[in-house]
């Protein structure tokens, strides 16, 4: 009975003390049923052997204990990782709209420019029909090309022939510049830039116009028929070699080209005088020296051309107007014969 009572005794001292300040271990249920059936059963041992047989158990339940916190540490361990942020370039979410904004701005101003292109486009001139011979035969109508830089004095001497041989003188320029402020016409923007400019009106216009002209000549004339011939001096056309080979195949085959051939400082210096009084638009310095460069960049390759086929007529004109007639005259007798 003693040693029961001692081992009740031990048992209450063991619940009762105060856990270790860093170690607290805790008993578990069978281990405490355990060492109340030891405790009774052990009623010849002396209270240390109690204390002892009471105090045994405790290093299993640290390491318990300890084995819980290590499971506890293995399970957060072996848990799987939140995964990581992903990166600043390849986030979904994190789209540039800078590149589109710059393709939207490209292509609405490409659009934009094609309908102002397109707005000042000029109208496209109608095409001279097309046709499996000229519309004149050169055994009834003569033509002659007249050639020259601006200024060489291409209409003066036009004139003079007209008076005395019966030409018909038609000027390219006068019928542009006739068409620019026609009423009506669908081309005089386009004609007023281009002299402006100093550059060549399209060939399809020029043509047109040229043989418009022819037409209404030889029909107020009453036609070409018995043995009578027309004869044209067509001043200041063509500018360039296709305008020559349109006009050829669609018109009449030319018969010469007469070019007057004049230095530039001498022509610069008759238009700017001529400027004065003509009122013409294209008679300034600027236009002059565009007309200048256009002619040789454009003009002269066609009289090289018939140079070679051996239909040039080149005269001197840098002399006073009287004495250039008399060569022109001279010239052209020996061509084409007396009276031409």
């Amino acid at each position: 009975m003693a040693a029961a009572a001692s081992g009740r005794q031990a048992w209450r001292q063991v619940m009762r003390a105060p856990a270790s300040s860093t170690q607290k271990p805790q008993l578990g249920r069978q281990s405490e049923q355990l060492l109340q059936r030891r405790a009774a059963s052990s009623s010849s041992s002396s209270p240390a052997a109690a204390h002892s047989i009471i105090q045994r158990p405790t290093a299993p339940a640290q390491q318990q204990q300890q084995r819980s916190y290590s499971s506890s540490s293995q399970s957060n361990n072996s848990s799987t990782p939140p995964p990581p942020p992903p990166p600043r370039g390849k986030d979904k979410n994190n789209l540039k709209f800078w590149p589109f904004l710059v393709v939207i701005a490209l292509g609405s101003s490409s659009y934009i420019l094609l309908v102002n292109r397109r707005k000042e486009m000029p109208a496209v001139p109608p095409p001279v029909s097309s046709k499996t011979s000229p519309t004149f035969s050169p055994d009834d109508v003569t033509v002659l090309f007249v050639l020259g830089g601006p200024g060489a004095g291409k209409g003066t001497q036009c004139a003079r022939l007209v008076k005395d041989f019966g030409f018909t003188h038609l000027s390219a320029g006068d019928l542009l510049r006739a068409e620019q402020t026609r009423e009506g016409s669908e081309f005089g923007a386009l004609i007023r830039d281009c002299i402006k400019d100093g550059s060549i009106v399209p060939m399809e216009v020029t043509v047109q116009l040229l043989e418009n002209a022819m037409k209404d000549t030889i029909a107020t004339s009453g036609g070409v028929s018995g043995g009578a011939k027309a004869r044209f001096l067509i001043d200041g056309f063509p500018r360039k070699m296709d305008q020559a080979l349109k006009f050829e195949e669609a018109v009449c085959l030319a018969r010469l080209v007469l070019f007057f051939d004049c230095p530039e400082d001498e022509m610069e210096r008759r238009l700017l005088e001529r400027g004065k009084t003509s009122g013409r638009s294209d008679d300034n310095a600027d236009s002059i020296r565009k007309r200048f460069r256009t002619f040789v960049e454009t003009s002269m390759p066609v009289v090289d051309h018939y140079e070679k086929e051996g239909r040039v007529v080149k005269v001197d004109a840098t002399p006073t107007p009287d004495a250039v007639y008399r060569d022109t005259q001279a010239r052209l007798t020996k061509v084409l014969g007396d009276n031409f």
